[in-house]
C-alpha cells in the first residue's frame, strides 16, 4: 500500500507539473552540426552516452533505463516476486530476531548486510570491488558494531524495563524445593544465551535475504528497461499479495485455535486493534508511505549507482536516527557513538571515492585519456 501511494504522490506532481519545463525536457539540448561525423563512445553494456543520458538525473527515476534493454513486460513482470519475497523473509526475520535480543545486538549483526551486498554482487553481478572499498565495507561495519557496543555497555536508562516485584515471603515459604528449582532453570533458559543465539542467527539470515533483494533488482534494471517507479508498484503489488496470503493460512492455522487467540495471526484482534486505536492507524498509515518512499530512493539509488553503495547509505540512517532520538530525549548521549558514527561517515565516504585511500598503494591507478588532437592554429 505505501508503494502504491508513492506512485499516486508521482502521478499527480507530474499531471500539475507542465511537461515542457527543463525538468522534463531533459535539459538543454545539444546543437547538432553536419559535419560531425564521430561515432559516440559505448560503455561496456554497449549502450552510447545518448541512450544513457537521454533524461535529467533529476527525473530519471522515472523513465526506463534506455532503449535498447528488453522491456519487461508479461509473464516477466514476475521476476519482481522474488525480491519482494526476500523483503518479506528478511523484514520478518528482523522483527522477530528483535524480540530475542537486545537493540544493540540487533545493530551490530544488522551491520553485516553490506558485506553480503558485497560478496552477492563479486560472485552473481560479477562487479569489481577494489582493495580500499573492501576495506571501506570493513570500516563500516566495525562503527555499526562500535555503535551497538556503546549501547551494551552503557544501556539507555529510559529503555530499561522496571524491575520485577520479588513475592511475599509466605509465598516463598510455601513453595517446594522442586517447584523452585524448576521455576530457576525456566527463568535460566528463557534469560539464558539460548535465545540471544537464535536471535542472531535469525538477524544474519535476514540479512542474507536483504542483501539477495539488493542484488536481484540491481540485476533486473540492469538487463530490463523499468524505471524504478513501476519496480516499486509491481513489488507492492506482489508483497501485498504474499502477505495477505501468509496471513489467511496463519491464522486459520494458529490464529483461530486456543493458543493463537488473540495473539499475533489472529487477523479478528488486529483489525479490531488498527479500527478502535486511532495511534496504531495513524502509525501504519505514516509507516506504509515511509516503506514506499524507502524503497522508491533506494531502487533510485541502485539504478544509478550499485546495490553495493545503497547498502551502505542505507546503513547510514543509523546516524540520522540517533541524532533525532537525542532531540528527543530518547538516548543519552556516549562518547564511544561518536566514534563509531565517524567511523561509519569516513567508510561511506570511501567507498563512494569521496576521500582518498590513506594508503598510497590502494589508490586505483587509471589509465590517463588521451588529450584531442587539434589543428594549428593559423595567425592572420
Amino acid at each position: 500500500m505505501g508503494c502504491w501511494l508513492v506512485i499516486a504522490a508521482f502521478t499527480l506532481y507530474r499531471r500539475l507539473v507542465p511537461q515542457q519545463t527543463p525538468l522534463f525536457a531533459g535539459g538543454y539540448e545539444e546543437i547538432s552540426s553536419d559535419d560531425s561525423t564521430e561515432v559516440e563512445p559505448e560503455d561496456e553494456l554497449g549502450r552510447t552516452s545518448s541512450a544513457q543520458d537521454q533524461a535529467n538525473p533529476v527525473v530519471k527515476p522515472l523513465v526506463p533505463n534506455a532503449d535498447d534493454r528488453t522491456p519487461l513486460v508479461g509473464w516477466k513482470v514476475f521476476l519482481l516476486a522474488m525480491p519482494a519475497c526476500c523483503d518479506i523473509a528478511g523484514t520478518t526475520l528482523m522483527n522477530v530476531g528483535l524480540l530475542f535480543v537486545a537493540a544493540s545486538i540487533y545493530q551490530m549483526t544488522r551491520g553485516a548486510l553490506i558485506l553480503f551486498v558485497g560478496l552477492f554482487s563479486v560472485i552473481f553481478l560479477r562487479r569489481r570491488i577494489f582493495l580500499y572499498q573492501w576495506s571501506a565495507l570493513f570500516i563500516v561495519v566495525t562503527g555499526v558494531a562500535i555503535v551497538g557496543l556503546a549501547g551494551a555497555i552503557a544501556p539507555n536508562p529510559q529503555a530499561q524495563p522496571a524491575p520485577p516485584v520479588p513475592p511475599p515471603m509466605k509465598e516463598l515459604s510455601a513453595l517446594s524445593v522442586r517447584e523452585a528449582a524448576q521455576q530457576m532453570k525456566t527463568a535460566a533458559v528463557d534469560s539464558g544465551a539460548l535465545k540471544t543465539i537464535l536471535g542472531v542467527l535469525m538477524i544474519a539470515g535476514a540479512q542474507i535475504f536483504t542483501a539477495t533483494q539488493f542484488v536481484l533488482e540491481e540485476w533486473i534494471l540492469e538487463h530490463y528497461a523499468l524505471e524504478p517507479l513501476k519496480v516499486v508498484g509491481w513489488e507492492g503489488n506482489f508483497g501485498f499479495l504474499v502477505t495477505l496470503i501468509g496471513m489467511i493460512i496463519l491464522h486459520f492455522a494458529v490464529g483461530r485455535t486456543d493458543a493463537g487467540r488473540n495473539g499475533y495471526f489472529d487477523m479478528r484482534e488486529g483489525w479490531r486493534e488498527v479500527t478502535q486505536n486511532r495511534a496504531i492507524a495513524v502509525t501504519s498509515i505514516l509507516i506504509m508511505i515511509s516503506i514506499g518512499g524507502f524503497n522508491f530512493f533506494g531502487l533510485s539509488i541502485t539504478r544509478s549507482v550499485s546495490a553495493t553503495a545503497r547498502s551502505i547509505i542505507d546503513t547510514c540512517r543509523t546516524l540520522f536516527i540517533w541524532i533525532v532520538s537525542l532531540g528527543l530525549g530518547w538516548e543519552s548521549f556516549k562518547w564511544l557513538q561518536i566514534v563509531g558514527f565517524a567511523l561509519l561517515v569516513y567508510g561511506t565516504f570511501l567507498f563512494n571515492d569521496i576521500v582518498r585511500p590513506p594508503i598510497k598503494a590502494c589508490v586505483v591507478r587509471r589509465k590517463p585519456e588521451p588529450l584531442l588532437e587539434e589543428e594549428p592554429i593559423e595567425h592572420l
